[in-house]
């Protein structure tokens, strides 16, 4: 893919504290900023990407996902791009209305790459 580089799409700065969840194997960040820091030792992190295949996969995990991020993180929701051909149930509103639910809200989509599509959820103003 051209266009804006998946880092920028991301959000992501030198020093974040970075987790991922459930990546397919193989997959990595295409040009990560310098110093990205993993999570702290309770799992909290500023940002975390993670993978669903399933809708019943994100009202099972994006709760435990949003209390890592909480009060000021993001949670990146990515499910398979259909445009590259995948087969998935999970759409944006399937991925907005649960996070909606939870206090969270939607701030960016993108195409995170030629596979996966995906949501940056923060929590609402109000819920911090």
């Amino acid at each position: 893919m051209t266009g804006t580089p998946q880092a920028r799409k991301l959000g992501l700065k030198p020093e974040m504290r970075v987790a991922f969840d459930t990546p397919p194997g193989g997959w990595q960040l295409s040009d990560p900023p310098g110093g990205l820091r993993g999570p702290d030792e309770d799992g909290s992190a500023d940002v975390i990407i993670a993978f669903f295949l399933a809708s019943a996969e994100i009202v099972e995990r994006l709760p435990a996902l949003a209390q890592r991020v909480f009060p000021a993180g993001a949670v990146w929701a990515l499910w398979p791009r259909r445009a590259a051909g995948h087969v998935s149930d999970i759409t944006d509103n399937v991925v907005r209305s649960c996070a909606l639910e939870l206090g969270l809200v939607d701030v960016k989509v993108a195409a995170v790459d030629e596979d996966w599509s995906g949501l940056r959820l923060v929590w609402r103003a109000v819920n911090r």
